[in-house]
């Protein structure tokens, strides 16, 4: 009988403790599973909020169109853009052109190879390869930035201006579009080029 008990318990005792290990052992794995998958989830989620505040929104073949403040008709193409949630309110534009009809029946034609548009001030900025073509004058530059609250074309960077005329090398351009004015400037005592045809 005491053998027969002995036997017992012992079956027992190794019984319950194989249980216990097992219970032991599925508990502390699926407790580090649900940890780990709760800090990689945070992880996650924290990346994607991230990456969804940061993202922006791309766009294809986009125009715009207006009439500024002196009340000249514009309209505005590029074939690609993009804005961000941060700044929803400003454009980044690749292969950008801007047609400006002006009251006098003039069109001042600008191409660049970016730039930026605000759609609540209506300002433009034209970055990188910059043409233009106004009443048969061409100019090229590096940057051009159109002030609609200030009715203004500033065209700087490397400006060359060519017509019938001859042609103008300066630091800076401003056309004043309320009064269809040009003033050329020169930087740091630079002397402005000039190859005037005076025929």
């Amino acid at each position: 009988m005491n053998r027969k008990k002995k036997i017992v318990i012992a079956q027992i005792t190794f019984f319950v403790l194989g249980v216990l290990i097992l219970i032991i052992t599925y508990y502390n794995k699926n407790q580090s599973e649900q940890i780990i998958s709760k800090e990689n989830e945070n992880k996650i989620i924290n990346q994607l909020n991230k990456q969804s505040d940061v993202s922006d929104d791309i766009f294809y073949e986009i125009q715009y169109s207006g009439i500024d403040l002196s009340g000249n008709r514009y309209i505005l193409t590029s074939k690609e853009a993009s804005s961000s949630k941060e700044n929803p309110e400003l454009v980044n534009m690749k292969f950008v052109e801007a047609n400006f009809y002006f009251k006098d029946n003039t069109v001042l034609n600008v191409l660049s190879d970016k730039g930026t548009y605000n759609n609540k001030t209506l300002d433009m900025i034209f970055d990188e390869n910059v043409k233009a073509k106004y009443e048969g004058s061409r100019l090229v530059a590096n940057k051009a930035n159109y002030s609609n609250s200030e009715s203004f074309l500033i065209i700087s960077d490397n400006v060359t201006v060519t017509d019938q005329k001859g042609t103008v090398v300066a630091d800076k351009l401003i056309f004043d579009i309320k009064k269809q004015h040009l003033n050329i400037i020169s930087l740091n005592n630079n002397k402005i080029n000039a190859n005037i045809n005076l025929k």
